[in-house]
């Protein structure tokens, strides 16, 4: 690799909702050294972050066919961990009963959406909620009591319902779609009301690829969980701005067979991944030399 010319998109590293919900599985380790701790679902979309937390023996349980009810089922012990994603506020309940120690790792701006969604159905809205099917954020918003209606495309949104109805959205979205979908939905809803629940992690990301449109870039490289939405939803942005190549990438492994020469290369990632894997890559590109992967650095 000679010669190329290195755009570091800002911001990278873990969001402040990753953050806390790394500080709270390692600190309920630490005040319980002995007890078996079980995360359901995945802490945070990223498989290295899990395995980080294996080498702390705390467990991941996941199963891409089931809800988080239903993971449930399968933890008979100890403590249990809800993600960053949010969770049925019926889990809280059902731990209890299993007589399980649950904590909350919900990122807050996860919770302030399910708050607000609960208060528009206490008022007698019909809720329309944009995000993706089975992921856990999503489900934990569309599976509450009431009339939520789940919208992943134009095609998804109801026609001929009774008003009021209330607009609003996962927070790790395209912030064109989310854009797009909400003109859609008032002109055939005109007296609805909307509230855009992405978050400033997502969208400073999200606006900082944009840009990248009005430089000279060859290739973007997006570094992430490929289950990771706001990751991908990176590489989406990407395309918009009409970037020529787009690359995604776990680690510096998934770039050995590339080869790059006199090219603007920029490398974004997602709010859930490690600055560690983003920062192996860049000093791949700047040396082409590939380190071996430390999994203790991977939550630092």
């Amino acid at each position: 690799m000679k010669n190329n010319k290195i755009i570091e998109v800002d911001p990278q590293g873990f969001c402040g909702g990753v953050m806390n919900a790394i500080r709270i599985a390692k600190q309920v380790r630490k005040e319980h050294p002995k007890e078996r701790i079980t995360i359901l679902g995945n802490l945070v979309h990223n498989q290295y972050v899990k395995l980080a937390l294996s080498t702390l023996n705390i467990e991941t349980i996941d199963d891409k066919n089931k809800t988080r009810f239903q993971l449930l089922d399968d933890i008979d012990e100890g403590i249990v961990i809800f993600t960053a994603h949010g969770v049925h506020p019926s889990l809280y309940h059902k731990a209890k009963e299993k007589g399980l120690k649950a904590f909350d790792a919900s990122c807050r701006f996860v919770l302030q959406t399910q708050q607000i969604v609960q208060e528009k159905l206490k008022e007698g809205y019909t809720v329309f909620y944009i995000g993706k099917n089975k992921h856990p954020e999503a489900e934990s918003i569309y599976t509450l009591n009431g009339p939520v209606f789940l919208i992943e495309k134009e095609e998804d949104i109801p026609l001929d319902l009774k008003e009021p109805i209330f607009v609003t959205n996962q927070t790790t979205m395209s912030t064109l779609d989310i854009d797009h979908l909400f003109r859609k939905i008032k002109k055939l809803y005109p007296e609805a009301s909307f509230n855009n629940e992405i978050c400033n992690a997502t969208r400073v990301r999200q606006e900082a690829v944009l840009n990248l449109k009005n430089q000279k870039v060859d290739l973007l490289i997006v570094v992430g969980d490929p289950t990771s939405n706001n990751t991908n939803q990176l590489a989406h942005i990407g395309a918009l701005a009409n970037i020529p190549v787009i690359i995604k990438a776990e680690t510096v492994k998934d770039l050995e067979s590339y080869d790059w020469n006199n090219q603007t290369i920029a490398i974004t990632s997602g709010a859930s991944t490690p600055k560690y894997l983003t920062g192996q890559i860049i000093n791949y590109i700047k040396t082409g030399t590939i380190h071996p992967l430390k999994i203790e650095n991977v939550l630092s």
